[in-house]
């Protein structure tokens, strides 16, 4: 219960929008983040990854929608389609004047240009972008390659990005080690950038030594682990 008080007071925000690299975790981070939201409040997940064909949130819509989680996910006519359609819910997800929002973004630039036309509406709603890091990602494996890499997001989408979200894994071989190697980089992160580290995910049983803390059940499985 304590744990779930944090979480909430630290994505306190109506709309949270999850931006990194692809294959950081910002998807399985999504999902886990809109099933924690919705144990207390009406909760809205947009799937706009039209980068990454693999671990798209859309593929756990009945998960999500058990939970209460409505789900808005881009090219639904098509789920297997990687055209750049985005859904007319989306302005729901934007306009709702009390639902919870979570917004999982494609991984890089190219993909945050999705998000880039809604930025007026955005900005004048209560936000926060969030930024996954995880260490053990080639492209954001030092401070300057990820500090980089989030500058890059945030002039693409016209967004300033208000915190960091540690997720350093290495899938079924995860140990509390990994996450613990992995917060001394987003700890420098997020020294240099002046933006706080909103949370450390890691499989729930793990428990490594790092606060806050926010344990998750892996919901996006390769196809032979169903």
């Amino acid at each position: 219960m304590a744990q779930f008080q944090q979480l909430c007071s630290q994505f306190s925000n109506r709309l949270t929008i999850v931006t990194g690299h692809y294959g950081t975790g910002k998807t399985e981070f999504s999902v886990n983040l809109a099933l924690a939201l919705a144990k207390n409040q009406q909760t809205m997940l947009a799937d706009l990854d039209i980068v990454n064909p693999y671990f798209r949130s859309r593929e756990r819509r009945d998960i999500l929608a058990a939970a209460g989680v409505e789900l808005v996910a881009s090219s639904q006519a098509c789920v297997d389609a990687d055209v750049p359609s985005l859904p007319a819910q989306l302005l729901t997800v934007l306009q709702h004047p009390t639902a919870r929002g979570v917004l999982d973004i494609g991984g890089d630039a190219v993909g945050a240009r999705v998000l880039a036309r809604f930025a007026p509406q955005i900005q004048v709603q209560d936000h926060q972008m969030v930024f996954v890091v995880n260490a053990n990602r080639p492209e954001t494996a030092t401070v300057d390659k990820a500090m980089a890499y989030l500058q890059a997001i945030e002039q693409t989408t016209h967004l300033t990005c208000a915190g960091l979200v540690h997720n350093t894994h290495l899938c079924g071989e995860t140990t509390a080690q990994t996450v613990e190697e992995g917060a001394i980089l987003a700890q420098r992160l997020s020294e240099k950038t002046g933006l706080p580290i909103l949370c450390h995910v890691a499989k729930t049983g793990l428990n490594p030594n790092v606060s806050p803390l926010f344990s998750i059940d892996i919901q996006m499985k390769k196809p032979w682990e169903q």
